[in-house]
């Protein structure tokens, strides 16, 4: 156990932190490859189904003119992205585990529910991606292709049983086939080149293209990935020395200005597509993305480009749900200090997407659906805020960033730019108010939006000013919250130990660390469970070939260790393993339970069940699970 005086905390995806050992030694290009991959997890949010629609909506409306605020918005997001960077090397800590420790409880709660709100929003916006790329492709109904969209709940956690590095070998590969797939298609649409240079420099030709242009920059920063980035440079494993960390920030400096780049490009090739097939053919109205798909066929003349087309979108929509997925997993343990099995809190997220995007067509019809994903975008805006002035406040901190505080610079053209994303981003929220208002809604909905809107402002007031006080107290972070231990306790005596076996190379190890525990001196229990059909069916009547096998090689078991001098029992059990095991132990009367894990991973977690997990909820003694 860590010295409790030296700030303990919980780390963040704690099943992967320090997981990848980026080494001292090696050329510098091995160590840059060794810290490459988080940015690249963050990068699939700037390229989502909700980017899709502010850009395809800018190029087939003004054709190349608004390609600068793709960039510039890039720019912003590498600024910001480059804060979480450092927030996550330097302290240790991701952003909402910092920001509880500044902020008071019920600001905390808010904040939370914040940002909750917003993966929810990102997810409506990648479960609708995925349904109209499925019908899309397959001619299926849009409501099949969200419920579908239920299936993939437990994608994330058969990807993270492989390690962090194959799940950001996954990502990087759909961010490639999504790359591709615009690459040949600009191949296809042959883009006035000029015009594209031009579209370079700012300019905004009406009032409209202000409003799309404010989309695409709100589309563009998404809050959960500052969440998100903040944590994943936590998975590298460096020296923690102040030159350690400096290597650390640089190199997860480049891999950000590469891997947002990279989007840049996939948002730019989007925008270029809809400018060269759509605004060139004088279809100036092309905002919904099914229309796009229906139209690229036509125009392009090729079979080939709608098929693209639908497959990056789809590739879009399920790369940008599992980084969604480790979001709401940093923020509700950050602010909350509450960690949840992780196949519900995805059950969770999803259900908030896939609920609203069916109730939509259910009583409104698909055609409605575009407008669900825009508002989904709204929402996205109007948490932003709340997400990036705490950032700006921690990484200015002198008092816990020490010599790696932003200089006063950088603070400047960073406050420069949070005012201007986050006064473009409520602009967005007060226009898309106001037309609610002019359509004549129920007066309840005044009632509901006008206070809403206030206290989200004075929250927001409160997050700007509260950080500034010099008598601001900071808590430390922790999960886990203990006593410190007055002195030091003997160790533990087991005289009676439970064991479980099931027969493969692991019980080895399992029977001697159980041994070197207890030693000659106390009572073993080898216990082993049945789970035939028969076990099942018939209990401790069953006859059937493997029970009499696996009672044979238990009794084997047992001879073996009497031999060695050790007392030794042996119960075999019928039926559910979760449920027998806690039943044999207590008939023991065991005081220590042994439990070897199981040699399945992923996708049989999930069909199988995790026997440790349950079982060591349903005995009241301690359980040693041996790896």
């Amino acid at each position: 156990m860590a010295n409790p005086n030296s700030k303990t905390q919980a780390h963040s995806l704690e099943e992967v932190h320090g997981s990848v050992n980026t080494g001292s030694a090696g050329t510098w290009f091995r160590r840059l490859l060794a810290f490459a991959g988080p940015a690249y997890l963050v990068s699939v949010g700037y390229m989502d189904p909700g980017n899709w629609a502010t850009d395809i909506a800018a190029g087939s409306a003004f054709g190349y003119k608004l390609l600068w605020v793709l960039l510039a918005s890039n720019l912003a997001a590498i600024l910001l992205q480059s804060h979480c960077a450092r927030l996550g090397i330097v302290r240790g800590r991701d952003l909402a585990q910092a920001s509880r420790e500044v902020f008071p409880p019920a600001i905390n709660l808010s904040l939370y529910l914040l940002a909750e709100i917003a993966i929810a929003a990102c997810d409506l916006a990648e479960v609708i991606g995925f349904a109209i790329g499925i019908q899309l492709l397959f001619h299926l109904p849009l409501i099949a292709g969200v419920l579908l969209a239920l299936l993939d709940c437990f994608l994330l956690l058969f990807i993270m049983n492989f390690g962090i590095r194959k799940m950001e070998a996954i990502i990087i590969s759909l961010v490639l086939i999504i790359g591709c797939s615009f690459l040949v298609e600009l191949f296809f649409a042959h883009p006035d080149t000029g015009a594209m240079l031009q579209g370079f420099i700012p300019s905004l030709p009406n009032d409209a293209a202000l409003y799309i242009a404010i989309g695409i920059i709100g589309a563009t920063v998404m809050p959960h990935n500052l969440y998100l980035h903040s944590a994943l440079v936590q998975t590298r494993k460096y020296n923690r020395d102040a030159e350690g960390i400096r290597k650390a920030f640089r190199f997860n400096l480049l891999d950000s200005v590469v891997a947002l780049n990279l989007a840049f490009l996939v948002n730019a090739a989007i925008l270029i597509l809809a400018a060269a097939v759509f605004f060139s053919n004088n279809l100036h109205e092309v905002t919904d993305i099914s229309q796009a798909h229906q139209l690229l066929k036509p125009l392009l003349g090729s079979n080939l480009a709608p098929v693209l087309f639908a497959v990056a979108l789809i590739a879009s929509g399920q790369s940008s749900t599992i980084t969604g997925t480790l979001a709401g997993q940093i923020v509700m343990e950050g602010y909350l200090q509450l960690r949840i099995t992780p196949w519900l809190r995805r059950l969770i997220t999803r259900l908030l997407a896939v609920v609203p995007a069916v109730a939509v067509i259910l009583w409104m019809g698909e055609s409605k659906i575009g407008a669900l994903l825009i508002l989904s975008q709204v929402i996205l805006s109007l948490q932003l805020g709340f997400a990036v002035v705490p950032l700006l406040h921690l990484v200015s901190d002198k008092k816990t960033m020490k010599e790696h505080v932003i200089g006063l610079p950088l603070k400047i053209i960073s406050w420069i730019t949070v005012i201007f994303i986050v006064g473009l981003n409520v602009k967005l929220v007060a226009d898309f108010m106001m037309d609610l208002f002019h359509q004549g809604q129920p007066g309840w909905l005044y009632a509901v939006v006008l206070p809403l809107v206030a206290a989200l402002a004075a929250l927001l007031v409160y997050v700007v000013v509260y950080p500034m006080r010099s008598s601001m107290k900071r808590t430390i972070f922790q999960m886990h919250r203990y006593k410190t231990v007055a002195r030091v306790l003997p160790s533990a005596e087991f005289h009676r130990i439970a064991i479980t076996v099931d027969f493969s190379p692991f019980d080895q190890k399992t029977l001697s660390q159980a041994v070197a525990i207890g030693r000659k001196d106390a009572r073993y229990c080898l216990i082993h469970v049945v789970e035939s059909a028969a076990a099942n069916v018939f209990g401790k009547d069953s006859i059937d070939g493997e029970t009499q096998e696996d009672r044979n090689r238990l009794v084997d078991y047992a001879a073996q260790l009497l031999q060695q001098g050790y007392h030794v029992d042996i119960e075999l059990g019928f039926g559910k393993p979760t449920r027998v095991i806690p039943q044999l132990v207590e008939k023991f009367n065991a005081d220590l339970l042994v439990m070897g894990e199981h040699g399945h991973r992923g996708l049989k977690d999930i069909i199988f069940g995790e026997t440790i997990a349950t079982v060591r909820h349903r005995i009241r003694i301690p359980l040693l699970s041996v790896k």
